[in-house]
């Protein structure tokens, strides 16, 4: 931590990244041991605490979430980027699962802190992802050498319009499970249920949400209220995580859980998010990935409600409660996806010291 700060400090960037935010840190402004580290954290956030009163998380995991970014020594990466959720009402910090949103903002926050040199009119920066052992490629907009966020590109879950952050990732099939599908089946069947576990770049457990008694159009609000669904979700993610090679997930923050309709306004699948235990506003960069891959499975519950359009580059619309996220997947000549490719944009909101 730097030793120019008053004990319990540390400079900070707060930033949005997709349709996430948090506090963006250099390892080298934290404490070095990982337990000193996330006590910080919690302590920066305000938990565990369903408020964050005391603290500067906003009550909700989408903006509880912590980037620590250093220069990287890896050949052809410029950053390391580790994804930490710090949980609202809890005591915890997890680095299981990657965030593909904060990813977003990783290139633009390492320009601004010097770890990568700008070009005009664009930077790209390759990023290693160090929660899955990935690497990412975020082109960051930067006329004249300088960071811009100001642009005409426009996602939803986030009003108007900001600098488009173009991101590809590579390689990411089997990131934290070991391989796409960690059984090898196309679907496998808990609690009466037929799921397809997958992981392209996000631990997810795939369903059709109509075989959990809802329509997969509700929103946010309906399905949090649903505690009987709940219930029964949790009772499939429990099972499926050993299966997926996560061990026990009672206290982890993946597989994530999708339920899957047929889409209604013009994309490829309709898609309910729970994070793993509240519904998401959205759905996550990487488990829209994982969501569009599963789609090209065939027998998956994916596949049997989704409009795939043809071709070796696909482009899948995910509609979520709030908008679509569009995926851009590129297979081979068996149909394996071999590359992903979206579209985001960040934000910074404040740079100075966060006091704990």
């Amino acid at each position: 931590m730097s030793d120019t700060l008053a004990p319990g400090s540390a400079r900070c960037m707060w930033m949005r990244g997709g349709t996430s935010k948090g506090g963006f840190f250099l390892k080298e402004d934290l404490p070095a041991d990982q337990r000193a580290r996330d006590a910080f954290l919690l302590r920066a956030m305000g938990s565990p605490d369903l408020r964050q009163i005391d603290g500067m998380g906003g009550a909700d995991p989408l903006t509880s979430k912590v980037a620590v970014v250093s220069k990287s020594a890896r050949a052809g990466v410029d950053v390391d980027y580790l994804f930490l959720q710090v949980f609202v009402d809890q005591a915890v910090v997890s680095d299981a699962q990657n965030c593909g949103n904060m990813l977003a903002a990783v290139g633009p926050f390492a320009i601004e802190r010097g770890l990568v040199p700008a070009s005009d009119p664009e930077t790209r920066v390759t990023i290693w992802m160090e929660n899955t052992g990935q690497v990412a490629v975020g082109t960051v907009q930067t006329p004249g050498g300088e960071v811009s966020y100001i642009g005409s590109a426009a996602i939803d879950g986030v009003p108007g319009t900001h600098a488009a952050v173009p991101i590809e990732f590579r390689d990411t099939a089997g990131s934290s499970c070991g391989q796409l599908l960690p059984t090898g089946n196309a679907f496998d069947t808990i609690e009466g249920v037929a799921v397809t576990l997958i992981d392209n770049g996000m631990p997810c457990v795939v369903m059709k949400a109509s075989d959990m008694g809802i329509t997969g159009y509700e929103d946010r609000e309906s399905l949090d209220a649903n505690t009987d669904l709940k219930k029964r979700i949790e009772a499939i993610r429990l099972v499926a995580g050993p299966m997926m090679n996560l061990g026990d997930v009672t206290t982890k923050s993946v597989p994530k859980m999708m339920l899957v309709a047929p889409p209604r306004a013009g994309g490829a699948i309709c898609v309910r998010s729970f994070i793993p235990h509240r519904a998401h506003a959205t759905i996550g960069v990487l488990g829209a990935v994982s969501v569009a891959t599963a789609c090209l499975i065939d027998g998956s519950p994916a596949a049997g409600v989704a409009c795939v359009p043809p071709g070796d580059r696909k482009t899948l619309s995910v509609e979520h409660p709030t908008g679509e996220l569009t995926c851009v997947l590129d297979c081979d000549e068996n149909g394996a996806v071999t590359s992903a490719a979206l579209l985001r944009t960040a934000r910074k909101l404040m740079d100075g010291v966060i006091f704990t």
